[in-house]
């Protein structure tokens, strides 16, 4: 849907919010200079200290496949916000626009730039950020906020399966810088990490069965849509598995793995563009099928499949962000984006429906275009391939789908039978927002005529995922050939497919099928993980104090005995020889004062009993030659004695018991907990430990502290903040309780 604008007034532009596109325009300039530099096989690079100490750096590294993306995200950015200023004018949010763009850009130049592989999963999580910021960025929406959210889970949850394999890659290939790992492919780690990589590249590039969140998206603005969806951040995805194809790539779980997954992308993708109705649904289930043709060529392995997967992607950012941008500038001009609410656009719309028509002959991979030559290129490498005659099915089925769909969108929308105006009047044609989608039309054709600069990015990106360094050579017309011929067939395909369905209504006929799908899944798995998370919540969030206590203590009753089963840690009969007569006693009077405190149905019984356990402790203390933390314990055990005494002394009796069951559970974990952690201290208590500490603290209290008590200097001096601490917990409690009783001296009648 298109953005709401804001009621009232037109809010003037800001002159920096204009100004924004000079910022990646700048940058698309200062990349482009390195375009010579590159092709012949320069590399730049920069590298800044980080976490030494585990071995990670801030490199970054500018090579051929890096600077393909590096020019596509600025060049496009430049036209992006260009196009946005005039999209969103007069709107007061066009400046937070411009800057979540930019934030996304920075964030997508980071992922293609960057060397190291954790600095790569921080960019790679910025950009799903700014994704979610810029799709829900007509928040007023429930369907945009919904979609925001889809795609931040989605993408997330993938990003979570990527950085554990980008953490075993680094393992396994010796460093965590990217450029230095050599493959990898005969490592025990090998079948975990292309697993946990490929789930992240494919939940980021709408792989099947993710590609749901993609189309959802659509509910971003247009030069969103344009911007994000079809030539950066979806590509992100097919951009690291090309990046790490030297380390991965190149056996049989590879190939299989992407061969199988982009082909049923692919078809899929395909498809559902058919059916669609939504201009903006049918060009992202487009991107879908695209997306799944780089990862099916990057999955074949071979350098002229790399060669193919370079030049498409090249080729397909350039006419997919022109026709979104279209799309947008058909919806605001004429007030609807349903195909079947269009038509006859051409004489109201004759620049749009050029563009348009440019951008549709890319779609359909005919014409002077550069996805032409791309086609070919791809058609040829798949024809050479091992296994490419399944594939090679695969791609003519797709394109013929989406020949079909270029038919409708190129053709129909503007030269067929004229339907309504949906706007209610007159149709103008906005020529200030046809001028960014011009220029990508422009350069479409132009690397179409002039096929050597296609060649001078393409060539270095190419060699950059296969790794062998080789020159290219691109033409519009490669003669005639099987190539050329399957691409007719797919073309003739596409039109019969067209008209065929002129009569038939695909979306109706297939809704069953496809409402089942992966939308749905997800849509199960968020009402599960929702109810879930409430059932959990209600059995741990139970309100009750003692619940809270009951899963501490049990859960430190696993933990240690778990670990002192496993490690064998027991008393050996010397150490129960080490314990003394009289502590015996003691220990015994204490457990028999807690007895008392427990079974007691007197609240002074129980306390004066809580009274004889702190003095059995602060005996425990003299017979271990502490008799400051005796006579300290003392006079806490009386003082709380008495307070306890005098608040509780008018409350009445008990009332409620705790039933038989409930005090035989809690009387278990008692002595669980008392079991375990006797037979912890015991061994503990003999454990031989090294006495550098006790030297230390027998040395450096008087020296330095000027105190012979070392319990006191390490009280006030060595552990002082801890001390300061505590001192202030009491004076807030003192506080506290200074206002309570000046409260109850102020109220009325006292």
């Amino acid at each position: 849907m298109a953005v709401t604008r804001a009621s009232g007034a037109a809010a003037p532009v800001p002159p920096w919010v204009r100004a924004v596109p000079l910022i990646p325009l700048a940058l698309f300039i200062a990349f482009a200079a390195r375009i010579a530099s590159v092709a012949s096989g320069a590399v730049w690079t920069f590298s800044a200290p980080w976490a030494p100490s585990l071995g990670l750096a801030l490199t970054f590294r500018l090579d051929g496949l890096a600077l393909l993306f590096a020019l596509l995200i600025t060049g496009v950015g430049v036209l992006i916000t260009a196009f946005a200023t005039s999209y969103l004018a007069g709107d007061p949010r066009l400046g937070r626009f411009q800057l979540f763009l930019l934030l996304f850009m920075g964030s997508m130049l980071g992922v293609t730039t960057a060397d190291n592989a954790i600095l790569l999963f921080i960019f790679w999580e910025l950009t799903s950020i700014s994704s979610f910021l810029l799709i829900g960025f007509d928040h007023q929406r429930k369907e945009a906020r919904d979609a925001a959210l889809e795609a931040l889970l989605v993408t997330s949850g993938g990003g979570l399966a990527l950085l554990a394999g980008l953490v075993m890659l680094g393992r396994a290939g010796g460093s965590f810088e990217i450029s230095e790992i050599a493959s990898v492919s005969g490592h025990p780690l090998y079948m975990p990490i292309v697993v946990t990589v490929a789930l992240g590249c494919f939940t980021k590039s709408a792989q099947t069965p993710f590609h749901f969140w993609l189309p959802s998206a659509m509910e971003a603005p247009t030069p969103v849509s344009a911007y994000l969806h079809s030539a950066t951040m979806v590509k992100a995805g097919v951009y690291l598995l090309a990046r790490l194809a030297p380390a991965l790539g190149g056996t049989a779980t590879w190939t299989l793995l992407l061969g199988i997954t982009g082909g049923v992308t692919m078809l899929t993708g395909s498809f559902l563009a058919l059916r669609a109705r939504d201009l903006k649904r049918i060009l992202a289930y487009s991107t879908v099928a695209a997306l799944g043709m780089l990862v099916l060529l990057l999955g074949v392995g071979t350098r002229e499949a790399a060669v193919a997967a370079v030049l498409f992607l090249l080729a397909h950012a350039l006419y997919k962000a022109s026709l979104f941008l279209m799309a947008g500038t058909i919806e605001y001009d004429a007030g609807s984006r349903n195909v079947d609410e269009l038509g006859g656009l051409g004489r109201a719309m004759p620049l749009a429906a050029v563009v348009t028509g440019v951008g549709a002959l890319g779609l359909a991979g005919f014409g002077p275009i550069l996805a032409f030559i791309a086609k070919e290129t791809m058609l040829g490498s798949l024809l050479a391939a091992p296994t490419g005659a399944i594939a090679v099915t695969a791609l003519l089925l797709a394109s013929a789908m989406l020949t079909a769909v270029a038919v409708t969108i190129g053709w129909r929308l503007f030269w067929g039978e004229s339907l309504r105006a949906p706007s209610g009047g007159a149709i103008r044609e906005s020529k200030s927002l046809i001028a960014a989608p011009l220029l990508l039309a422009i350069a479409s054709v132009a690397f179409a005529i002039v096929p050597a600069w296609a060649a001078a990015i393409v060539a270095p990106a190419a060699s950059s995922v296969t790794g062998v360094w080789a020159a290219l050579e691109l033409h519009l017309w490669h003669g005639p050939g099987m190539p050329l011929l399957l691409s007719a067939g797919s073309l003739l395909g596409g039109l019969a497919i067209h008209f065929g369905l002129r009569r038939f209504d695909l979306a109706a006929a297939t809704e069953g099928f496809v409402s089942r799908g992966p939308q749905r899944w997800y849509g199960w798995s968020i009402t599960a993980l929702v109810d879930g998370s409430a059932r959990f919540s209600r059995l741990l969030q139970s309100g009750y104090l003692r619940s809270y206590v009951k899963i501490i203590l049990v859960t430190v009753i696993a933990l240690v005995a778990s670990t002192m089963v496993k490690s064998g840690i027991a008393p050996t009969r010397q150490d129960w020889d080490e314990v003394r007569f009289h502590e015996v006693v003691i220990a015994l009077v204490i457990m028999m004062a807690a007895l008392v405190a427990v079974r007691s149905e007197s609240r002074l019984g129980a306390v004066a009993a809580l009274g004889v356990v702190g003095y059995g402790v602060a005996l425990m203390f003299i017979t271990f030659s502490a008799p400051d933390l005796a006579m300290t314990q003392f006079l806490v055990e009386t003082l709380m004695v008495i307070l306890f005494v005098q608040v509780i002394y008018h409350l009445p009796r008990f009332v409620r018991i705790s039933p038989a069951r409930t005090r035989a559970i809690d009387a278990c974990i008692s002595i669980a907990v008392g079991a375990i952690m006797t037979v912890f201290v015991i061994i503990a208590a003999n454990e031989s430990v090294p006495n550098d500490a006790a030297r230390f603290f027998a040395e450096a209290s008087y020296r330095e502290a000027y105190g012979r008590n070392m319990v006191n200097v390490i009280l006030v001096d060595f552990r002082a903040l801890d001390t300061a601490g505590e001192i202030t917990v009491l004076a807030i409690a003192a506080v506290g309780v200074y206002a309570l009783l000046k409260i109850r001296g102020e109220a009325p009648g006292t």
